[in-house]
């Protein structure tokens, strides 16, 4: 995984999980207590309530990209960009500044006015973008977006969300956002529970990875709440998508997404990683749990995706075994490479391979008892 500096703030595995305060200066943005004009009162809130909690970044958005309003243009997000600017130069915490822009002229004055990083919103939809970040050196926040600057995030499917992050290509200081919300009509809160449940294959892209889950309505839903009751379900969010290695959080909530952060980040599994020196062989363990997060990294790779079947394991209890279901799983697993552990107690056992292996062992474990056969079955159209 590619660490990101943005001006000095480490992201990626080797660092903390870092913070991302949200901060507008866009009227209609529907979240008041982040909406601010006037400067001096937005600076007060930025020292107090986002870098005083815990932020390590500041994004500040000129415009809403809520689905319900029009979408503003270059020169009418630049008309806002001085009130941005002037709460970057009032502020006294240290935090690393984003603009959230779709426009790279956008970024262009703010990168040139001081700011450090951007969030694009429309994913390099402007072909553009990518080029004024590299010119700055500057880290980027690349949202998932169809390629139109008018429809940022409007993508359901977690293949498709995955090929919009590649568009345009990525920087070596980008950094995935797979966006989630409701940015269109047609994208639903299974989608976004969906894309939730896959978040660890957007880690074959390669790059840290930034999501914005803070009080979302995936979550809501589940519980039952309604924004103002919605700070527990994003902090157990929260929490989940740091073990599956997200890497910036962007929260309205921050010093209690800081907490339940650094809780997911503690709890993650330990992998193993060698840098690559004079000497040395780099080694890093990936965090694959599905054959569609090995096939994400085989693809950037570019290894046979067939592979990805023989990637990972998994495991299995039998029970109910009779004597001759034992000996047809010894038979059977001996010419697949499953391993058949049998039990102290006669009826059970366990059974672990990778999932090629354990697909091959329902082919091959054919005419044994019904009970056996449909219990295969089950396991066959599993392990994907």
């Amino acid at each position: 995984m590619r660490n990101v500096d943005a001006a000095g703030l480490g992201i990626g595995d080797d660092y903390p999980p870092r913070i991302m305060g949200v901060l507008n200066v866009s009227k209609e943005s529907p979240y008041k207590p982040s909406v601010f004009d006037d400067a001096s009162a937005a600076a007060e809130y930025v020292d107090e309530d986002l870098i005083g909690e815990g932020a390590d970044i500041v994004d500040v958005g000129l415009e809403s990209a809520n689905k319900k309003f029009e979408v503003l243009s270059a020169e009418q997000e630049l008309d806002r960009l001085d009130t941005a600017i002037e709460v970057m130069e009032s502020t006294s915490g240290d935090a690393i500044w984003s603009i959230e822009t779709r426009y790279h002229e956008v970024a262009d004055a703010a990168l040139s006015a001081g700011y450090d990083m951007v969030n694009d919103i429309c994913g390099f939809a402007d072909p553009k973008m990518p080029e004024v970040c590299a010119e700055y050196d500057a880290a980027v926040g690349k949202m998932a977006s169809p390629p139109d600057l008018e429809r940022p995030g409007a993508v359901e499917d977690v293949d498709d969300i995955y090929e919009a992050l590649k568009l345009n290509g990525l920087t070596d200081k980008t950094i995935v956002d797979p966006a989630f919300g409701g940015w269109s009509e047609a994208k639903t809160l299974e989608d976004d529970r969906e894309t939730f449940h896959c978040l660890r294959e957007f880690r074959g892209l390669g790059q840290p990875i930034l999501v914005s889950i803070n009080r979302k309505n995936f979550l809501r839903d589940i519980a039952g709440r309604d924004t103002d009751e919605a700070l527990p379900v994003s902090l157990a969010a929260t929490s989940m998508a740091v073990e599956r290695g997200a890497h910036v959080i962007r929260t309205h909530d921050v010093a209690e997404t800081r907490d339940a952060a650094l809780i997911g980040a503690e709890f993650a599994r330990d992998r193993l990683r060698v840098d690559p020196s004079e000497n040395a062989i780099g080694v890093e363990e990936l965090d694959v749990t599905t054959t569609r997060e090995a096939d994400r990294h085989l693809e950037r790779l570019g290894g046979n995706p067939d592979a990805a079947s023989e990637a990972v394991s998994r495991v299995y209890e039998l029970s109910g075994l009779s004597p001759e279901d034992r000996g047809a799983l010894r038979a059977a697993s001996a010419d697949t490479g499953v391993v058949f552990l049998e039990a102290d107690d006669p009826g059970r056992g366990l059974l672990f391979g990778t999932p090629g292996a354990l697909t091959a062992l329902e082919t091959a474990g054919s005419g044994v008892s019904a009970a056996l056969d449909d219990a295969l079955g089950e396991i066959g159209g599993s392990v994907e």
